[in-house]
């Protein structure tokens, strides 16, 4: 029989950048002792990721989850693709899966600051995973609300945690409003979300940023660094059926995990007639974290809608290039955002990085 070949993460991407991602899960990845012996001694970034699983959230966790570059301090669940009842399990099986006892989650919002909830079950499925059955998680949440957790472990490294937010903003917004002081000691936040080329559940909006706008202006505003990975890029990394046999083929818990999910949200898309794959967009914001270089990068002010009958959820990015910036004080404070991002064709850095 042929061997398989193996994939860089590097090389998946040349297909589809959602492969990036899915790449990292593929046969290529090793078990958990090689990971960290070929990373010894270098250096990890302190992250905590929120997040309302979700297919691609799910993909994003196990991504993240296994890579060594990333000391994960905390997963915290948020009401968004589907209620909080089922994003924290989801999230507790996650991490089961990639048997990273590790890693404490924490339940977070059960909906929007002032919001009714609005969910995506039309995309994710009813249980938020396109379908695909898992056991109950035996792991249980910790007794800590997740806008506490951000807060004390934010406050326990000071300069050292970024945030990467892939769902709603609502946790992260919880914390800054109980403690002031509490932004600056943010080394930054990567967040999917937003678009500054119409949205994906109205004309205007990005889901995560419509489920709750007022969130996610308290966290534009807020003065920590932000790196938006927005419909921009992430509708570029449509999930095929090869990324889907890759998964299959492989023989590990996560992969085939990864595999049952991606199947399953591909057959989900398929039975409702939706034209190509569901998109990657949670795993691009966690694959351009740890690789800035696949993304293409620009500098804009970015404001959020929050009254708009029409519009509301709409992120609005002003060019430090172009009009006028000075509508109040402190809109020097630009996030990054990520606005054009078709992967960097001199970078090769993940190319000589197998997993």
């Amino acid at each position: 029989m042929k061997k398989r070949p193996e994939f860089t993460r590097r090389e998946f991407v040349t297909a589809s950048a959602a492969g990036l991602a899915l790449g990292s899960l593929s046969p290529a990845m090793q078990a958990g002792q090689e990971r960290s012996d070929k990373y010894s001694g270098r250096t990890q970034t302190r992250v905590m990721i929120d997040t309302d699983p979700g297919v691609d959230d799910a993909l994003a966790l196990l991504l993240a989850m296994q890579s060594p570059e990333l000391t994960i301090e905390a997963i915290t669940a948020v009401a968004g693709n589907v209620p909080l009842e089922l994003t924290l399990p989801n999230a507790l099986r996650m991490v089961e899966i990639a048997q990273r006892d590790d890693i404490p989650v924490a339940a977070g919002a059960k909906g929007p600051l002032l919001r009714r909830l609005v969910t995506a079950t039309y995309a994710h499925g009813e249980n938020g995973l396109g379908g695909a059955i898992f056991p109950e998680p035996k792991r249980k949440p910790v007794p800590e609300p997740a806008a506490e957790l951000i807060r004390q472990t934010v406050r326990k490294y000071p300069g050292e945690v970024t945030l990467i937010t892939i769902g709603p903003l609502t946790n992260i917004a919880a914390a800054l409003n109980s403690d002031p002081e509490l932004a600056p000691m943010v080394r930054s936040l990567v967040m999917m979300g937003g678009s500054l080329s119409g949205g994906n559940i109205t004309p205007a909006a990005e889901f995560n940023v419509y489920v709750d706008p007022e969130a996610a202006r308290i966290v534009f505003q807020s003065g920590i660094p932000v790196t938006m990975v927005g419909l921009d890029v992430t509708t570029k990394t449509s999930l095929t059926e090869e990324h889907v046999r890759v998964l299959e083929g492989a023989h590990t818990p996560v992969s085939q995990a990864a595999g049952t999910i991606a199947r399953n949200a591909l057959n989900h898309y398929r039975e409702r007639g939706f034209p190509g794959g569901p998109n990657m967009h949670d795993s691009l914001a966690v694959a351009g974290f740890l690789d800035p270089s696949i993304l293409q990068f620009q500098d804009y002010y970015v404001d959020v809608e929050t009254t708009g009958e029409l519009t509301a959820g709409e992120t609005l990015g002003y060019s430090p290039n172009t009009g006028d910036l000075r509508r109040k004080p402190g809109m020097e404070r630009m996030p990054r955002t990520c606005r054009f991002g078709e992967p960097h064709p001199r970078s090769p850095a993940l190319a000589h990085r197998q997993f």
